[in-house]
C-alpha cells in the first residue's frame, strides 16, 4: 500500500515564500527595465502587490508553524528570537546604507537595478522582522488565555488579513482611508498590548536581559522604520511594496508591544525579588506537601522544613530539637551552627522568661511561635516555632538571625505554616505507617484464621452407629474454641471440646497447645479422669498464670453403648434421653485446667459413665452458644437452648445443629456482633 509521507508546512511554506519573493522582484525588475528602455513591460502593478501579500501569507504560515512547535520555549528564548532577527534585519539594511557610503557618487552608486535588488532584499527582512515578531507577541499574549484575549486576538488577525488587500482599493496612495485603517490597527495593537501577564514570571535576573532584547527590538524597528520612509522618497522604486497598510500596522503593533513590556518591566524590577521570594515560599510549601512518598520518612520531611524555613526568612542559623522519652531533647538537622553556640545559645533562651514558659507548656493545642531578641555575640534574634502532631508537642524548631527583630510578622506567619504543613506530613506519613501495619496484622490475622481453622478437624470421624456435625465461628479473626474426635479403636472413640479464657490470637495460641496435648496424650487411651490430669500438668507448664482453659473430654463405645466422660470446667453436656423424651443437663463436678497447677488438681476431677440408647442426642457447646446476648442484653442462657433440641430431636444431627445455630442467630440479630466464641458438636445415636 502507497504510504503518503506527511507534509512539513513549514519547509513548504518557506521554500514557496523564497520562489514568491524571487518572483516578485523578477517582475519589479522587468518592469523597471522597460521603463528605462522606453519599453511596455506589460507587467501591472497589481501583480506585484498580488505577489506580495502570497508572500507575507507563506511567511505567516512559516512562523506560526515554527512558533508553535517550539512553544517550550521559555520567555526569554522567545524575546531573544525577536532581537536577534530585528538584529540581522537592521545589519543588513546597516551594510546595505554603508555600502552606498562607500560608493559615494559613482555610477554603481545611483544604478537603478543594484537599489531596486537591495530594496527587496531590506522589504524581505523587514517582512521577516515583523511577522516573526508578531507571532511571538500572539505567544505571549495568549500565555494566560481566556476567551476574550482569543476573540481579541483572531478578530486581529482577521483585521491584518484585510489590511493585506488594502492596496488594490486605495491604489497605494496615502488618503484618509489609509490614514483611518492605520489609525484603527494601531489602537487595536494597544488594546492587544495591556496582555503582559508573563512578566511577572521572570526572575530578577531575567528581567534585566528581557529589557535588554527589548530595546534591541525597539532600536532594530525605529531604524528598519526609518529605512522604509526613505525609500517612500525614492525616485528610482517603480512599485513601492512598503508603504503598506499591513506593514505600518504590524510595525505599530511591534513597536507598541515592546514599548509596553519594556516600561512594565522595568517598573516591575523593584518587586522582582519579593515575587521571587513568594514564588520560592510557594515551591517550599509545594515540597513540604508533597514531601511523604512512598521511600520518604518523616527525618527526610523535617530537613526539608529547615531549609524551606530558612530560606523564607532568611535565617542565618537553625536546628531541630525534638522531645524523647527522658525528657532531653535530641537535635536534628543542624544549619550554620556549631554545637558549641548551640549550647550557648540555647543556655541564654532558657534564661529569657517568655521563652522558658513556652518551652515548659505541654499543651501542644496551645503552644504558639514566639520571637525575640537574643543577646549573644554572633546572633540578635531568635523565633522558636513549636511542632505539633495530633494535638502532641513533638519539639521545636529554632531559627536564629544575626540582625535584630530579624523576624518581622509576614515571616513568622510563613513559618507557621510551613511547620504547619510539615507536622500534617508528619502525621500523614505516621498514619500511613499504621494504615500497614494494620493491614499487615489483618494479613497476619487472616493466616492465623486459616491455621486456626486447619487446627479443627475438617472431617468429624465416626461409624454407623452414630451421626456427628460441629460448627465453630470466632468472635475475633482468631478464637479460643476447639473440639476433635480420634477413632482409638474398631467401636472406641475419644471426643474432647474445650474452651480458652480470653479471645483473639492469644487464646488461639493457647488453644493449638491444647491439640497438641490432646493427640499426644489421646495414644495413650486413657481414662477421661488421667486425661485430663496428665493434660492439667502439660498445660501448667504453659499456659500464662491469669489463663486457663475449660474441657470436657468422652470416650465412646459404640458396641458397648456406652460414654465415659470427664468434665474440666467446661459448661455442662445437654442430653436427650428418647426413652424420657426429653433433654437434660448432665451434671459432672470438675475444675478447668490451668486453674489448680499441683496435684491437687486429681480431687476435683472424676468420671462418670452411661449407657446410651438409639435416637439418643448429646449436644456438646462452649459457654459462648448459652452467653449470646440480643440487643437488650439478654442471654440466650439454657434453657433456649433445652428447648430447641427438644423441638428437633428427631432431625439428623447436621440439621439439628443448624436449627439450634438458627434460634441462637435469631435471638441476637443480624447486625449484633457477638462477644465470644461459638463452638457446638451435635452426636445423634442410630439404632
Amino acid at each position: 500500500m502507497l504510504k503518503i509521507p506527511r507534509l512539513n508546512i513549514g519547509k513548504i511554506s518557506l521554500l514557496v515564500a523564497i520562489l514568491t519573493w524571487m518572483a516578485l522582484l523578477f517582475v519589479d525588475l522587468v518592469r523597471l527595465f522597460g521603463a528605462l528602455n522606453q519599453m511596455d513591460s506589460g507587467m501591472a502593478p497589481e501583480i506585484s502587490w498580488a505577489l506580495e501579500i502570497i508572500f507575507f501569507i507563506l511567511v505567516f504560515l512559516f512562523y506560526r508553524d515554527a512558533i508553535q512547535k517550539n512553544e517550550g520555549s521559555n520567555f526569554l528564548e522567545l524575546i531573544w528570537k525577536a532581537a536577534s532577527t530585528g538584529l540581522i534585519a537592521m545589519g543588513i539594511s546597516l551594510l546595505i546604507g554603508g555600502f552606498y557610503y562607500l560608493m559615494g557618487e559613482s555610477r554603481l552608486s545611483t544604478d537603478p537595478l543594484l537599489k531596486n535588488l537591495f530594496y527587496h532584499v531590506n522589504f524581505a527582512l523587514t517582512t521577516l522582522f515583523l511577522i516573526s515578531t508578531t507571532q511571538i507577541w500572539r505567544h505571549l499574549i495568549l500565555y494566560q488565555k481566556n476567551k476574550t484575549v482569543i476573540q481579541q486576538w483572531q478578530a486581529f488577525e482577521v483585521i491584518l488579513l484585510l489590511s493585506m488587500f488594502f492596496i488594490f482599493f486605495n491604489q497605494n496612495t496615502f488618503d484618509y482611508a489609509f490614514i483611518f485603517g492605520l489609525l484603527f490597527m494601531l489602537i487595536f495593537g494597544v488594546v492587544l498590548s495591556v496582555n503582559l501577564k508573563w512578566i511577572p514570571y521572570l526572575t530578577f535576573k531575567e528581567k534585566w536581559k528581557s529589557l535588554l532584547f527589548l530595546v534591541i527590538i525597539l532600536v532594530a524597528i525605529s531604524y528598519l522604520f526609518v529605512q522604509l520612509l526613505s525609500y517612500s522618497e525614492s525616485s528610482l522604486i517603480m512599485v513601492n511594496l512598503t508603504d503598506n497598510l499591513f506593514l505600518l500596522g504590524l510595525f505599530g503593533f511591534v513597536f507598541v508591544y515592546a514599548l509596553f513590556s519594556f516600561l512594565v518591566t522595568l517598573f516591575n524590577l523593584p518587586t522582582s525579588s519579593v515575587f521571587e521570594q513568594k514564588l520560592t515560599e510557594a515551591i517550599s510549601f509545594q515540597r513540604l506537601s508533597q514531601s511523604i512518598q512512598p521511600g520518604q520518612n518523616e527525618d527526610q520531611v523535617l530537613d526539608i522544613l529547615v531549609d524551606s524555613c530558612m530560606s523564607a526568612s532568611y535565617a542565618d542559623g537553625a536546628w531541630l530539637e525534638l522531645n524523647v522519652e527522658d525528657g532531653t531533647p535530641a537535635i536534628h538537622h543542624q544549619r550554620f551552627i556549631s554545637n558549641q553556640q548551640r549550647q550557648e545559645v540555647r543556655e541564654k533562651i532558657n534564661g529569657l522568661k517568655a521563652f522558658e514558659e513556652s518551652l515548659k507548656d505541654s499543651r501542644g493545642q496551645n503552644k504558639e511561635p514566639i520571637n525575640g531578641r537574643l543577646m549573644d555575640a554572633a546572633f540578635k534574634s531568635v523565633l522558636i516555632n513549636p511542632l505539633v502532631v495530633n494535638k502532641e508537642w513533638i519539639g521545636n524548631l529554632i531559627l536564629l538571625k544575626e540582625v535584630k527583630d530579624g523576624f518581622n510578622k509576614e515571616m513568622v506567619g510563613i513559618i507557621s505554616t510551613f511547620v504547619g504543613q510539615a507536622c500534617i506530613s508528619v502525621e500523614n506519613y505516621r498514619l500511613l505507617n499504621e494504615a500497614i501495619k494494620n493491614e499487615r496484622y489483618k494479613e497476619e490475622l487472616q493466616i492465623a484464621k486459616r491455621v486456626q481453622q486447619s487446627l479443627l478437624p475438617s472431617e468429624l470421624v465416626h461409624d454407623e452407629h452414630f451421626e456427628i456435625a460441629g460448627f465453630s465461628q470466632a468472635a475475633d479473626e482468631v478464637g479460643g474454641d476447639y473440639y476433635d474426635i480420634v477413632q482409638l479403636a474398631a467401636h472406641r472413640f475419644a471426643l474432647i471440646i474445650g474452651d480458652v479464657s480470653g479471645k483473639g490470637t492469644s487464646a488461639a495460641f493457647n488453644m493449638s497447645q491444647m491439640k497438641g496435648v490432646f493427640h499426644s496424650l489421646v495414644q495413650l487411651d486413657l481414662e477421661p479422669s488421667e486425661f485430663l490430669i496428665k493434660a492439667n500438668v502439660a498445660l501448667s507448664k504453659c499456659l500464662e498464670r491469669n489463663h486457663f482453659i475449660t474441657t470436657t473430654y468422652f470416650n465412646l463405645d459404640t458396641v458397648q453403648r456406652s460414654i465415659k466422660l470427664s468434665r474440666a470446667g467446661h459448661c455442662p453436656t445437654l442430653y436427650f434421653d428418647s426413652s424420657k423424651q426429653n433433654a437434660e443437663f448432665l451434671s459432672v463436678d470438675g475444675m478447668g485446667l490451668g486453674i489448680v497447677r499441683s496435684r491437687m488438681f486429681e480431687k476435683y476431677i472424676t468420671d462418670k459413665t452411661f449407657q446410651y440408647q438409639p435416637s439418643d442426642v448429646m449436644v456438646l457447646y462452649t459457654d459462648g452458644i448459652i452467653e449470646a446476648k440480643n440487643k437488650d442484653g439478654v442471654e440466650f442462657g439454657y434453657e433456649k437452648l433445652k428447648k430447641a433440641l427438644n423441638e428437633h430431636h428427631h432431625l439428623a444431627a447436621l440439621e439439628i445443629k443448624k436449627k439450634i445455630m438458627e434460634k441462637v442467630f435469631d435471638f441476637t440479630g443480624s447486625t449484633h456482633l457477638s462477644d465470644d466464641d461459638y463452638s457446638i458438636l451435635v452426636i445423634k445415636f442410630l439404632s
